[in-house]
Order: structure tokens, then sequence, then C-alpha cells
């Protein structure tokens, strides 16, 4: 499971002027901010109007297109094309998403200091391909286990040991914080707001397109669907906000 939220995307004006820099092509640019109201109402339910929706003209499109296609040492303007967006996965996924780490940064919920901070439920968990019964029992006894220790770290309380002992924890025992984090499956699911840029996305879209998990396709279909996305993916569509 991959859930996609709070897209922006940022900087195109910056990226034309810096790709027209190496031959003071500047007069040529033909991208501009189109004044098309959209129409919405603010927290106070008042009109409101947003005039600004940048559009990037055939001249600078085709500029684009042409040094994307001559490869990574001509197509420093898309490492300027900004992305800002939460995504959140299972650790498993996280794992192997934390290979891009070049212009990429990520603020993720803090599972270390935030592991208590609710009760776990099945929801928590990237669990959808578990269709064997057996192995949706053992989750949902993993998730009871870390209820049990979740209430013991904060309220405190008795625990029982293999030896047949028991012992009694105060509230915020670190033994008690161990067996969360050391039991905690890698299906459990974190959110980050993340920093990326297109070269990034490129990189991703290349490599991930056809992965094995389900979390790769679906950023492959977020990113197409991105403002022209044609210079990520290095397709002939133009898919726009």
């Amino acid at each position: 499971m991959l859930r996609i939220e709070n897209t922006e995307v940022l900087g195109w004006e910056a990226a034309i002027r810096g790709m027209r820099n190496p031959k003071n092509s500047w007069e040529k640019s033909d991208s501009e901010f189109h004044r098309e109201p959209k129409h919405y109402f603010d927290e106070k339910d008042m009109p409101c109007t947003d005039l600004r929706r940048f559009v990037l003209g055939p001249d600078d499109l085709d500029l684009m297109k042409r040094l994307r296609n001559a490869g990574t040492d001509h197509r420093k303007f898309m490492r300027m094309i900004t992305v800002y967006v939460d995504l959140t996965g299972p650790l498993f996924w996280w794992k192997e998403f934390d290979t891009y780490k070049v212009g990429t940064v990520a603020n993720s919920c803090s599972t270390m200091n935030k592991i208590a901070a609710k009760e776990f439920t099945l929801e928590d968990f990237s669990c959808e391909h578990l269709s064997i019964r057996q192995s949706v029992d053992i989750l949902k006894e993993t998730i009871d286990a870390l209820n049990v220790f979740r209430n013991v770290y904060l309220n405190g309380g008795l625990l029982k040991y293999e030896t047949g002992e028991f012992a009694t924890f105060q509230p915020k025992d670190k033994e008690i914080w161990w067996q969360m984090i050391q039991l905690l499956p890698s299906s459990y699911n974190q959110r980050r707001t993340l920093m990326l840029n297109y070269e990034v996305l490129a990189n991703i879209y290349k490599s991930r397109r056809n992965h094995k998990l389900d979390e790769w396709h679906t950023l492959c279909d977020w990113i197409e669907s991105l403002p022209y996305s044609e210079l990520v993916t290095g397709c002939g569509r133009c898919k726009r906000e």
C-alpha cells in the first residue's frame, strides 16, 4: 500500500532561465503564467480566486525534451524542478526507497519517538497480500502483543518472562520500548514528507516501473500524472495539471 498526498511542483521559471544560460537565449523563452481563474472558498467561506498557472511554451518544451534526451550532463535543468509530496508506505518499501539519497530530502514520522502514540490496528500495516489465514493470524497476534507492551510502556504493569517469573515495570521503561521497536513488522506504514526533483524521479521511473512491489507501480503512476511528465518518463505524452 502506498498513499500519496499533497503534491507540489515548483521551480519552472528558474529551471528555464538556467537552461537557456549556456547560449544566452532567454529572449526565446515562451513560457508564462496563464491567468485562468479557479474559484474556491477559504476557511471563512469567502470566495477566492487563484489566478496563476504556469504553462510551458512550445519552444521551451521542445528544448527541454531535446536536452532531456541528450543525457544527464545536458539536462541539469531537471534538477531544478522541485517536487514536494507526502508518502505513506510500509517500512519494507522505504528500505528500498532509501537507495535514492542524492537530490532527495525527507522528514519522516518518528517510529523511535512516537511508536506508542496510538493503539496499533490492522490498518497501520500493509497487509493486502496476506491471503493465507495463518499469515493474517500471526500479524494479528503480533499487533495484540504490541498493544500489550504499549499499555505497560504507558502505564506500567506486570509482565511474565519465559522462566515463569513476573516483573513489574514502571511507565516509560526502556526495556518495554525495546520490545515494541524490535517486534514491529516491516509492513508497518510510515509517513514521510519528501522533496524530490525531476532528475531523481527520472531515475526512479527508469529503474522501478516494472518492479515486483505494488508500491513502485503506484509511485510510477503518480509520476506519470505530474505536469509535463514526459520530461521524466521519456514518453511522448504531455500530461498537465
